[in-house]
């Protein structure tokens, strides 16, 4: 199972993105999938997660401001950031945990690439 993250770029406070992770390989069921970010010199955070039935969770730096939803056709997680902050700059990661198959074995828990997003003015 892979992990394909694209959106990220270069904003100005204030402005928007729209990161989106598609997910891809022999898939049976994904239960959660998320979006997780590291600064430079700091620990990776988590910044949104949503469930299957679409219930999400956010870190309270970002409540009100993004936004996160799945496609489950598609396999496909998205977060839409509006008024973005230069404390919103570093590498956005997803993450999905699932199941390849019926079997409980088959879980995974794969990591996207890293997508960079830069807040600056």
């Amino acid at each position: 199972v892979q992990l394909q993250a694209c959106g990220g770029g270069l904003v100005q406070p204030g402005g928007s993105l729209r990161l989106s992770c598609a997910t891809s390989g022999s898939i049976f069921s994904i239960n959660v999938m998320g979006w997780h970010r590291q600064a430079p010199g700091k620990q990776r955070e988590s910044v949104a997660v949503v469930t299957y039935g679409g219930i999400p969770n956010y870190a309270e730096s970002v409540k009100g401001r993004f936004t996160i939803s799945r496609d489950n056709a598609k396999n496909t997680v998205y977060l839409q950031m509006d008024g973005l902050k230069p404390e919103d700059t570093a590498v956005y990661y997803c993450n999905v945990q699932g199941h390849r198959t019926r079997a409980l074995s088959s879980w995974f828990n794969p990591w996207g690439q890293g997508t960079q997003v830069t807040v600056s003015s």
